[in-house]
Protein backbone atom coordinates (compact mmCIF):
# COMPACT_ATOMS: atom_id res chain seq x y z
CA UNK A 1 0.00 0.00 0.00
CA UNK A 2 1.13 3.33 -1.16
CA UNK A 3 2.23 5.84 1.95
CA UNK A 4 0.05 8.68 2.40
CA UNK A 5 0.93 12.41 1.83
CA UNK A 6 0.77 14.93 3.88
CA UNK A 7 -2.39 16.67 2.82
CA UNK A 8 -3.87 12.62 2.78
CA UNK A 9 -3.11 12.34 6.15
CA UNK A 10 -5.11 15.92 6.90
CA UNK A 11 -7.71 14.44 4.81
CA UNK A 12 -7.70 11.00 6.67
CA UNK A 13 -7.47 12.91 10.10
CA UNK A 14 -10.78 14.48 9.43
CA UNK A 15 -13.19 11.64 7.89
CA UNK A 16 -11.86 9.80 11.18
CA UNK A 17 -12.94 12.40 13.71
CA UNK A 18 -16.62 12.99 12.05
CA UNK A 19 -17.17 9.90 11.55
CA UNK A 20 -16.13 9.33 15.30
CA UNK A 21 -18.39 12.59 16.09
CA UNK A 22 -21.54 10.98 14.18
CA UNK A 23 -21.24 7.52 15.43
CA UNK A 24 -21.23 8.45 18.90
CA UNK A 25 -24.39 10.88 18.54
CA UNK A 26 -25.61 8.01 16.44
CA UNK A 27 -25.53 5.25 18.85
CA UNK A 28 -26.77 7.15 21.05
CA UNK A 29 -30.09 8.70 19.07
CA UNK A 30 -30.92 5.49 16.52
CA UNK A 31 -31.99 2.22 18.28
CA UNK A 32 -30.29 -1.15 16.56
CA UNK A 33 -27.43 0.83 14.69
CA UNK A 34 -23.71 -1.27 15.24
CA UNK A 35 -21.23 1.24 14.01
CA UNK A 36 -20.23 3.71 11.92
CA UNK A 37 -17.70 3.08 8.96
CA UNK A 38 -16.45 4.92 5.70
CA UNK A 39 -14.29 4.17 2.61
CA UNK A 40 -12.60 6.76 0.62
CA UNK A 41 -9.77 6.96 -1.89
CA UNK A 42 -8.20 10.16 -0.46
CA UNK A 43 -6.98 11.24 -4.05
CA UNK A 44 -10.30 11.50 -4.90
CA UNK A 45 -11.68 13.17 -1.56
CA UNK A 46 -14.37 14.51 -1.09
CA UNK A 47 -16.31 12.98 -3.89
CA UNK A 48 -15.32 9.39 -2.79
CA UNK A 49 -16.17 9.58 1.25
CA UNK A 50 -19.02 6.81 1.86
CA UNK A 51 -19.62 6.66 4.86
CA UNK A 52 -21.72 3.82 6.45
CA UNK A 53 -24.01 3.33 9.06
CA UNK A 54 -24.50 0.01 9.88
CA UNK A 55 -27.41 -1.86 11.53
CA UNK A 56 -28.11 -5.12 13.09
CA UNK A 57 -31.26 -6.54 11.24
CA UNK A 58 -33.35 -5.35 8.72
CA UNK A 59 -36.36 -3.91 11.06
CA UNK A 60 -33.60 -1.57 12.60
CA UNK A 61 -32.41 -0.43 9.33
CA UNK A 62 -36.45 -0.17 8.24
CA UNK A 63 -36.82 2.18 11.17
CA UNK A 64 -33.90 4.51 10.47
CA UNK A 65 -34.82 4.66 7.24
CA UNK A 66 -36.95 8.06 7.60
CA UNK A 67 -33.75 10.02 9.65
CA UNK A 68 -31.68 8.98 6.62
CA UNK A 69 -31.61 12.55 5.02
CA UNK A 70 -31.21 14.36 8.75
CA UNK A 71 -27.91 12.52 8.84
CA UNK A 72 -26.62 13.46 5.55
CA UNK A 73 -27.15 16.80 6.76
CA UNK A 74 -25.57 16.17 9.63
CA UNK A 75 -22.21 14.87 7.65
CA UNK A 76 -22.31 18.01 5.06
CA UNK A 77 -23.22 20.77 7.90
CA UNK A 78 -19.54 18.60 9.53
CA UNK A 79 -17.79 18.66 6.28
CA UNK A 80 -18.63 22.46 6.15
CA UNK A 81 -17.08 23.56 9.74
CA UNK A 82 -14.12 22.31 8.22
CA UNK A 83 -14.02 23.82 4.62
CA UNK A 84 -15.02 20.74 2.48
CA UNK A 85 -18.24 21.19 0.41
CA UNK A 86 -20.03 18.05 -0.98
CA UNK A 87 -21.98 18.28 -4.10
CA UNK A 88 -23.85 16.02 -3.55
CA UNK A 89 -24.69 15.00 0.42
CA UNK A 90 -26.96 12.13 -0.54
CA UNK A 91 -24.11 10.47 -2.06
CA UNK A 92 -21.72 10.48 0.86
CA UNK A 93 -24.09 8.54 4.23
CA UNK A 94 -26.00 5.45 3.49
CA UNK A 95 -27.88 3.01 5.75
CA UNK A 96 -26.97 -0.17 5.26
CA UNK A 97 -26.62 -4.07 6.94
CA UNK A 98 -23.28 -4.60 5.56
CA UNK A 99 -19.97 -4.48 7.72
CA UNK A 100 -16.67 -3.01 6.00
CA UNK A 101 -15.80 -6.47 5.37
CA UNK A 102 -18.55 -7.70 3.52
Amino acid sequence: MKKLSKVQLKQQALVLSIADALEAKALTEIPGMVQCWFDVEYHLFPGSLLLCFQFENEQALAAAEPNLLTWQKRLSAALVKKGVVLKDMRKHLVFTLKGPDD
